[in-house]
């Protein structure tokens, strides 16, 4: 039975759920919640199930959301995209409207991933991944030559979890979901182990550890500074790689597929990999005992500092001065947190630069036995969720809106054949 009814002769032209939801592109439910959010008006139809809505009134929803959706941002033409998810003003940042490092600080990375997700806080929510799944992905993952980088090692498990589920192309929000739960800790599980064994129980910050740390007896402030840096990283707005993802979900890409999307693009230096070039920087200062000299020789070769300004904090990076906090309360950290601070001051002489997260990253990678590439480990980890939360929101819009229009300024056409 349809759920319109006709239009008397002289009234307004009224659409179905399905008729409307076609329009707006998205689903019927999506177009109940903008009744609920008071962007559009419905009507009952009588003897029947269903609402009827107002043509000229979602052909304005859908003018607007084109409008708004995707377009300039007024500072420089960058592109622009509505989200619910993240905040980020005046050196601080958001999550679904609470503060972000309260969040991180007072609850587990699981737990702030399901928030970002849900909008409800679980607490105890712990994240466990399918044999299946992590079969599937350590036998992709072995089969990989030692120099394999983070981010391939976990482009390779992601796909192989992709084939070991069937379902995987349902892109409604309870498989969506499921496949986050499942994937996060495939994706640890399928690591090599740093010491000897790998550990597969106990909080998902517990079982990162294992692989990445020499020190196989982590102490409670260690694991507390890694899981909150798993929850600071969880997302953070429209990052280059949260673009990708959401680029792919634009395209109904499966979860698994958006998420290799950002994996692909975090591994630049500029994005996860700079945490890195911040542990090699804070490396070479420790050997030599005093920064200047290692600074100097990174200005006579061109290069920028790593883990020093981010260009949406003009002050402190909130996450670097939550993970600080709690690598002061690591003794073995000190070095290393020292280290960190001559090279601020030893920057500062020339340009007002706070530390950003990825400095922040470099002092617990390095005072904690870890590999200069375990930072990007954590970041691709803790993003992954974010990335998630992106798609899942992206499944809720118009298909294919993330398709910019390209400014053609080649040779003007037609053109010769090329002999």
């Amino acid at each position: 039975m349809r759920d319109q009814e006709p239009a008397p002769k002289g009234t307004e032209r009224r659409l179905s759920t399905k008729e409307a939801a076609e329009l707006l592109g998205v689903k019927p439910e999506t177009v109940y919640a903008y009744v609920s959010r008071g962007q559009l008006s419905s009507r009952r139809v009588s003897g029947g199930r269903g609402s009827t809505f107002d043509a000229g009134e979602v052909e304005a929803l859908a003018r607007r959301n084109r409008r708004e959706s995707v377009g300039g941002s007024g500072s420089g033409g960058e592109l622009s995209v509505r989200t619910r998810i993240t905040l980020i003003e005046s050196d601080r940042y958001f999550f679904r409207g609470v503060d972000a490092v309260d969040l991180a600080t007072r609850h587990t990375y699981e737990e702030v991933a399901e928030w970002l997700w849900t909008g409800r806080m679980l607490p105890g929510s712990t994240f466990t991944a399918p044999s299946a799944s992590v079969a599937v992905a350590r036998r992709a993952v072995d089969a990989l030559p030692e120099h394999a980088a983070p981010a391939d090692l976990l482009r390779v498990a992601t796909i192989a979890a992709a084939t070991a589920d069937p379902l995987r192309f349902d892109l409604s929000e309870g498989a969506v979901l499921g496949t986050a739960r499942a994937l996060i800790p495939t994706l640890v599980a399928a690591l090599p182990p740093a010491g000897h064994r790998r550990r597969d129980e106990g909080p998902l910050a517990h079982r990162l550890w294992s692989r990445l740390s020499v020190h196989q007896d982590p102490d409670e402030a260690s694991l507390r500074a890694l899981d909150t840096a798993l929850a600071l990283l969880v997302d953070h707005d429209l990052a280059a790689s949260t673009l990708a993802v959401r680029v792919a979900a634009s395209a109904r890409a499966h979860a698994y597929a958006a998420v290799t999307a950002g994996l692909g693009v975090i591994e630049g230096p500029l994005h996860g990999a700079a945490s890195g070039l911040a542990h090699r920087l804070l490396m070479d200062v420790l050997d030599q005992g005093d920064a200047a000299p290692v600074i100097a020789d990174e200005l006579r070769a061109g290069r920028r500092i790593p883990g020093l300004g981010h260009r949406l904090y003009p002050g402190e990076d909130p996450r670097a001065r939550a993970l600080f906090a709690l690598l002061e309360q690591i003794p073995r950290a000190e070095p290393a947190l020292l280290a960190a601070r001559d090279i601020v001051e030893t920057t500062a002489r020339h340009a007002p630069l706070h530390a950003n997260v990825d400095l922040a990253l470099a002092v617990l990678t390095v005072s904690c036995g870890m590999a200069p590439s375990a930072g990007e480990t954590i970041f691709a980890v803790a993003r992954t969720a974010g990335w998630i939360a992106h798609a899942l929101e992206e499944y809720g819009e118009r298909p294919l809106r993330m398709r910019p229009s390209g400014l053609y300024a080649g040779p003007k056409p037609p053109q010769p054949l090329p002999e």
